[in-house]
């Protein structure tokens, strides 16, 4: 690394005050942590509108787009929620209660299970029908749940130590929650250098975090990979998270002369500190057969284009691969649904560096691919065949969406008088196959999504079961894209634990986690398969409308800048406005 280049005095007096400020902010009491983040929420609210608009015009569309819930959800209202969920852990412990309620925690087939979502009435009320649960490591005991549970509050407080996050790109919350995460967590004081790509944050997360820059507990900083690279070898920086990709972690610990490999081999590090990270990959969305009605695929149709074109498919946990069944008729029907959505949305340009480039290979590796939508960057990749593919080896990291068709009934397994081919011969056949590809096939842990209809799951409950249970990601969602597990503060958000430094996947380590958890294997989430009041006939009831992420959403704009309000400053007087609004979606 050439430092010549970089401003290290401006670093190195970042850093510097971070070591002066570390016991300053481990001896602030808990009473004090609660009053920051009771103050931080106004800040947010304040900052709302600015920040989100500042987003907007960076990916190239105006404020008042509809397009724009997407930098509210992902910024002002994500960054609302994980405060909130913090100040309620911290209050219930404040108030000398356990973190965790008793009935929580539980055992359930051989495992001890942890629900974390619902928590609040409001949760109830605003994502009805959402719940969450997290997986323990096996072996883990309900006793040592409940005991471990934000133990860092409990007499047992980590040392002070000074943390370096590196900021991502993309979605603009990443950074905050990172910090609030190390501050509130890990009892650590952060230096977060933002990502080039959106700088522009910057100011609005000092004017959030003011009280603790001014306290010397955080330190904002700008630059690109040498700023990075200069902080993470610093022998100020006792610990590092990074939220990026496999490529930013590899060149941070081995780096990228030509002894790179061989210090991996022999692992034998550059940079031998803690590092936590979350580094993306290829998630699936698998589709169940099962008896889907006309309505039931245009509605899914739509998730799964949310999960892809969210953000311009620049998230880590995009759905990149939509796993299907061969033989079920259904299959063409969702995908004649899906290119009916991608070419309704209106345009929008895949901002992200390299985007082009990387959607440019999928067209010269796929004649076949289908360009939907006039921005020229909405792409279908219909039959991946080859296991090899670049779709199913890497992350696009843009608008492109390849589809692989598994088999839907084992061999010699069809019912008597029904034919093998039969639409939804069977389901678990198809499940164990698509369980099997995303596992094995697939690189990456952090998240996948499995769509699979209420009387499916009621028909074969071991089947769906046994693939919940054995999908190796940190986050999955049932009927619910995975992401959703990043917005909540309860939900721990990171890969499936078994990654190592020097096969470092999807990363290493949980963020976010509100209640504190040690021991997280995997979360898994829940969400109505169909909405209100569609909901009562397809077996989920309950009573959220189409929710506000969906790109398809007509009043997503409205509703997401009113429950922002409402999160950081509940009242009944502002549910009438919510509701009625979301019901126009």
């Amino acid at each position: 690394m050439t430092t010549s280049l970089v401003d290290t005095g401006a670093l190195d007096r970042a850093v510097a005050d971070l070591r002066t400020g570390q016991d300053g902010w481990a001896a602030t009491p808990l009473a004090e942590r609660i009053a920051l983040l009771e103050r931080m929420l106004p800040r947010i609210a304040a900052r709302a509108a600015e920040m989100a608009a500042a987003g907007a015009r960076a990916k190239g569309y105006a404020p008042d787009s509809p397009v724009a819930a997407e930098d509210w959800i992902g910024a002002p209202w994500a960054m609302a929620q994980n405060v909130t969920a913090l100040l309620h852990v911290l209050r219930r412990i404040a108030a000398g209660r356990e973190p965790l309620p008793a009935h929580a925690v539980r055992e359930h087939r051989g495992r001890t299970v942890v629900d974390v979502f619902p928590v609040t009435g409001w949760d109830r009320l605003l994502l009805n029908g959402f719940t969450a649960e997290v997986h323990t490591r096996p072996g883990t005991t309900p006793s040592q749940v409940r005991d471990r549970a934000a133990r860092a509050y409990r007499g047992r407080a980590p040392r002070p130590r000074v943390s370096l996050v590196l900021g991502a790109g993309n979605v603009a919350a990443i950074t905050a929650l990172d910090i609030l995460h190390k501050l509130y967590a890990e009892n650590q004081v952060v230096v977060a250098k933002t990502n080039p790509v959106n700088d522009y944050l910057r100011p609005h997360f000092a004017e959030i975090f003011a009280e603790f820059t001014a306290r010397g507990w955080v330190r904002f900083v700008a630059g690109g990979a040498a700023e990075g690279a200069y902080l993470a070898a610093h022998d100020g920086i006792d610990t590092l998270h990074v939220t990026g990709s496999e490529r930013t972690h590899d060149a941070l610990v081995w780096g990228t002369d030509d002894r790179a490999g061989e210090r991996r081999r022999d692992d034998t590090p550059l940079l031998d500190k803690e590092f936590t990270s979350e580094l993306g990959g290829v998630s699936p969305c698998i589709v169940t057969p099962g008896p889907w009605t006309r309505a039931d695929f245009r509605h899914q149709a739509e998730h799964i284009v949310t999960s892809k074109m969210n953000n311009s498919g620049h998230n880590c946990i995009a759905s990149q691969v939509l796993i299907v069944p061969a033989d079920w008729d259904g299959t063409e029907k969702l995908l004649t649904e899906i290119r009916r959505v991608l070419r309704a949305l209106p345009p929008r340009t895949d901002y992200y560096p390299g985007a082009q480039d990387r959607l440019a290979a999928v067209r010269a590796a796929h004649p076949e691919t289908e360009v939907l939508g006039a921005d020229g960057c909405r792409l279908l990749v219909p039959d991946v065949t080859d296991r090899d593919d670049p779709l199913l080896t890497g992350e696009v990291f843009a608008s492109a969406l390849a589809v692989v068709r598994l088999p839907s009934t084992a061999p010699g397994t069809a019912p008597a008088g029904v034919p093998a081919g039969d639409p939804a011969t069977d389901p678990g056949a198809f499940l164990k196959e698509a369980v099997a590809f995303a596992n094995d096939v697939l690189p990456g842990t952090l998240g996948a999504t499995l769509l699979v209809h209420p009387r499916t799951e009621k028909s074969h409950p071991r089947q769906v079961i046994e693939a919940i249970d054995s999908l190796r990601y940190g986050t999955l969602g049932v009927n619910c894209w995975s992401a959703i597990g990043f917005l909540l503060g309860y939900t721990p958000w990171g890969a499936h634990p078994g990654h190592t430094r020097r096969a470092i996947g999807s990363g290493i380590g949980f963020v976010h986690n509100a209640f504190m958890l040690e021991d997280v294997e995997k979360t898994v989430l829940r969400a109505p398969f169909a909405p209100a009041p569609r909901g009562l006939f397809t077996g989920s009831p309950s009573i959220s409308p189409r929710p506000p992420f969906y790109v398809t959403n007509r009043t997503a704009l409205t509703t997401i800048r009113r429950v922002t309000a409402f999160t950081a400053a509940p009242s009944l007087a502002q549910l009438p406005g919510i509701f009625t609004s979301a019901l126009r979606g």
